[in-house]
């Protein structure tokens, strides 16, 4: 099914006024999974987490995430604190009392942006905000570019964002406009999308959408991909488990007060990809040793869930014999050191954490935006776009850096692998392109609404 530009572009501009817009034809073209409708049975402590099933694609068990998903950015205007806080918590009362905490339900996660913290409770941050201990700075930085992002990625000063998923795109859209129904928000943009691999078979999610929407390269994606640039990204070994994100897990951080115990970082950032690039320029050899590391000789023609679990984790050392044999790195390889554990590792809950277990928890999703559904500057275009919202919780926003960092070749230790920004050698950024990003602080479920301000 292909939808004329004409009702393509109808269904963008509807996006911005009544919710799903183009994101309605994800029920059209794709099924919920089959998940059991979980009762609330009390909510965890934690925000960010929510209970997923798991499946299996080419032997390797792989998570199902929420069909649908949205970010919703806002500023705040706001002269009474504590009457704000009682108004947004009574609606996330609500919200929460409608919907199961489970992909058949609706997942809210509620984060804050430095400008809040440094405008609304600034004393209170500088004694309560947990510290990193290996950074020796705060959990929460400064928003940042990084070697491979161009000059125009805008660096945004949001006060909150809430992320909001579920298998229903009506239950994230009410929820959306229950809580920006409060008059302190000021929405300063929208971010749709959608996610779902073929791992029943046939053509995927990501497929159907890009090509009813006219996409350039939307025929090149292989019909089971998870994402538009056709490799699974989210192997259960891939995403760190349980509570591992946590500030206090894996004693990166000093939470000094206590307060923001059971919360997280949260980054989140909107990234425009080149499909035309990535197929046509590069074949399947290469992107297999783009996407993960050069040398992998052993990988199924057209395979897309290649394993991620610890045994196939690349040391550093690794890392840079390779690419000085062979000019190249891959994204995997060099993220692998910063973001699995180094050793086997005791959580603060006695939980243990086996040597090449994943950190980060990512919740990103693919969007047609371009680069959001909505934005209130008016920076929309209206041709859609093959892109990711990306989202991803560490222990700290250092935890972050790191990884990033990584991605671009700037390894711990002060190791650079030396290729120009956005270099072929550099593979995965060669056809990626960061337009927007911001780091925000996840609190506890119990200090969701304006955290801080009750002190």
């Amino acid at each position: 099914m292909r939808l004329s530009r004409r009702a393509f572009l109808g269904g963008a501009a509807a996006a911005a006024v009544t919710g799903g817009g183009i994101y309605e034809l994800v029920d059209r073209l794709g099924a919920a999974p089959a998940r059991p409708v979980l009762e609330p049975a009390g909510m965890p402590p934690e925000q960010h987490l929510i209970d997923l099933s798991t499946t299996r694609s080419e032997g390797v068990e792989v998570i199902v995430p929420p069909l649908h998903h949205a970010l919703v950015t806002a500023k705040l205007d706001v002269t009474d604190l504590a009457a704000a806080q009682r108004q947004l918590e009574d609606v996330l009362r609500r919200v929460d009392a409608t919907y199961p905490l489970s992909p058949a339900g609706l997942g809210v996660t509620v984060a804050w942006g430095l400008p809040y913290f440094e405008k609304y409770v600034p004393a209170q941050a500088q004694a309560h905000l947990p510290f990193d201990r290996r950074a020796r700075r705060s959990v929460l930085l400064p928003t940042r570019r990084f070697p491979s992002d161009p000059s125009t990625t805008v660096l945004e000063d949001n006060d909150v964002v809430v992320l909001l998923r579920s298998d229903r795109i009506e239950h994230v859209d009410e929820a959306r406009r229950k809580i920006f129904a409060l008059p302190f928000f000021q929405v300063t943009s929208i971010r749709r999308g959608f996610a779902g691999g073929g791992f029943d078979g046939g053509q995927s999610l990501p497929k159907k959408m890009a090509l009813a929407a006219g996409v350039p390269g939307a025929d090149l994606i292989p019909d089971g991909s998870e994402l538009f640039l056709g490799f699974t990204s989210t192997q259960k070994a891939g995403i760190g488990p349980g509570t591992i994100a946590n500030h206090e897990t894996l004693g990166f951080v000093d939470l000094r007060s206590g307060y923001f115990r059971n919360g997280t970082h949260m980054h989140v950032s909107h990234i425009d990809e080149d499909l035309e690039a990535w197929y046509l320029n590069f074949d399947f050899d290469e992107r297999v040793l783009t996407m993960f590391r050069p040398g992998m000789t052993n990988v199924r023609q057209n395979a897309q869930t290649i394993p991620q679990g610890p045994a196939q984790v690349s040391p550093q050392e690794e890392l840079v014999r390779l690419f000085h044999t062979t000019g190249r790195f891959g994204h995997s390889a060099s993220i692998q050191p910063t973001s699995r554990l180094l050793q086997d590792t005791i959580g603060v809950d006695g939980t243990h954490y086996p040597k090449g277990t994943a950190i980060p928890q990512r919740a990103d999703f693919n969007t047609l935006d371009n680069p959001f559904a909505f934005s209130a500057d008016g920076n929309v275009d209206s041709q859609p776009s093959a892109g990711v919202h990306f989202v991803v919780f560490n222990p700290s926003g250092d935890d972050f850096e790191r990884n990033r960092l990584a991605m671009d070749g700037v390894l711990p230790g002060g190791t650079t692998l030396k290729v120009p920004p956005r270099n072929r050698a550099q593979g995965f950024n060669s056809v990626l392109t960061t337009t927007h990003r911001q780091n925000f602080l996840v609190p506890p479920r119990r200090h969701r609404s304006f955290p801080l301000s009750e002190l």
